[in-house]
């Protein structure tokens, strides 16, 4: 794991070398944002696929109502017959979730190496590079210990913090679109698949989560969480711009 954690150490350190002459002392957060925008482009063929997945679902809508009335008083047969019918159409209720799960290791992997202090035996050098006037090793409570909320590493988390919550509003109101847009994953989502009734009342919701993400982790793990949520919110709104509310149901959060 050290030498690995390495070998992503030096890869981080060379493109940040490559980007210096455009962005000085920032060459580093700027290598940060590459970086997901390439992991980014290798789920691309995820996010794809959960699109037509989603655009499945919605096609099974009119013979779920009719399974939602011919099995009205009893749920458990409901929910066996609604599952049998995706099985049946080759749909995964829950394929929405792959994108994000697959996009973990790349976050733990920036987590780990800005909360290391020592990377192969060595000092980790790269806690001290920044993001403006913030380490990227640091945490929102070391800017507001070094200047408060207005300080210079302050308004950086400031700046994330609007973006977020730009980005979390316009996931909020597209959500709340698509569940107008198909009052059934409201009204009966929690006897389509077992606990999807939960998931469908707080998911409006689930974007916020984010701002609380970029305050604890680290800033370099904070860049990677603000880059990819941004470039979820552009991607959905491209790839379900032809769906009622135009955005997917499972795929809400970052």
């Amino acid at each position: 794991m050290s030498a690995f954690m390495s070998l992503f150490a030096e890869l981080v350190g060379h493109i940040a070398d490559l980007l210096d002459p455009l962005f000085h002392a920032s060459a580093t957060a700027a290598a940060i944002v590459l970086f997901t925008a390439c992991v980014r482009l290798l789920v691309h063929p995820l996010s794809r696929a959960s699109a037509r997945g989603q655009k499945a679902r919605a096609k099974l809508n009119p013979q779920i109502a009719e399974l939602r009335k011919k099995h009205a008083k009893n749920p458990e047969k409901l929910q066996k017959a609604v599952l049998e019918l995706h099985r049946k159409e080759k749909v995964s209720p829950l394929s929405g979730c792959l994108p994000s799960l697959f996009q973990l290791p790349a976050f733990f992997l920036l987590y780990h190496l800005f909360s290391s202090s020592s990377i192969g035996g060595e000092a980790n050098t790269l806690l001290d590079h920044t993001l403006f006037a913030a380490p990227l090793g640091g945490r929102w409570k070391d800017a507001l210990a070094d200047g408060g909320v207005l300080g210079a590493q302050g308004l950086v988390y400031v700046g994330l913090f609007v973006i977020v919550a730009a980005v979390a509003t316009f996931n909020y109101r597209r959500t709340k679109a698509q569940l107008a847009a198909n009052p059934q994953a409201q009204q009966g989502g929690d006897q389509q698949v077992p606990g999807m009734g939960a998931i469908t009342k707080v998911m409006p919701l689930m974007s916020f989560m984010t701002l609380f993400t970029v305050a604890v982790v680290p800033l370099a793990a904070a860049l990677y969480v603000v880059t990819s949520t941004t470039w979820s919110a552009v991607e959905r709104a491209v790839l379900y711009r032809d769906m009622p509310g135009g955005a997917g149901m499972l795929a809400t959060a970052g």
